[in-house]
């Protein structure tokens, strides 16, 4: 099965995603949960691929596989570039890895890569309630921030 590149097309006010992922069946498992969520969506089929779109667009969720063109986490280019982004924008993305070595909702490997949420390979069929858990929490945990800026901005 080969991976299908998916290019939405976003108008304002759209919930966006990027998916970086190698293997096809996974790749299709995400996209229709994404979907189901409302989400369009854009897969990056290679590094230059994926990090153009990271370049030109704020996606609100990024799902990348940890070994996504044959990386570690360590050597992963999309997480690397997530690293790069300005603050006012990461605070508005939740960015997903999805591996073999990991626990899903393991807060401390999330932390140790700077992501937001980590997901083990056999919890991909179950992603949609993940998915939600992990944008209420960043939609909490900001909130503060979020009004603390709108207040200032006000004054």
């Amino acid at each position: 099965m080969e991976s299908q590149n998916r290019l939405d097309v976003f108008e304002p006010g759209d919930k966006t995603a990027l998916v970086c992922l190698d293997v096809p069946e996974v790749q299709r498992i995400v996209v229709d949960q994404l979907t189901a969520l409302g989400f369009k969506i854009h897969t990056g089929l290679y590094v230059d691929d994926a990090l153009l779109k990271l370049r030109t667009h704020a996606y609100d969720v990024l799902v990348v596989s940890e070994h996504f063109n044959a990386s570690d986490l360590d050597t992963n280019p999309i997480i690397a570039e997530m690293q790069l982004i300005a603050p006012e924008q990461r605070r508005n993305q939740l960015v997903v890895v999805l591996g073999a070595s990991f626990v899903t909702n393991d807060g401390m490997q999330a932390f140790d890569y700077s992501v937001d949420l980590v997901v083990a390979l056999p919890d991909v069929v179950n992603l949609t309630p993940v998915l939600r858990r992990g944008l209420a929490r960043c939609r909490d945990f900001y909130a503060p921030w979020t009004e603390a800026l709108r207040s200032a901005e006000a004054a």
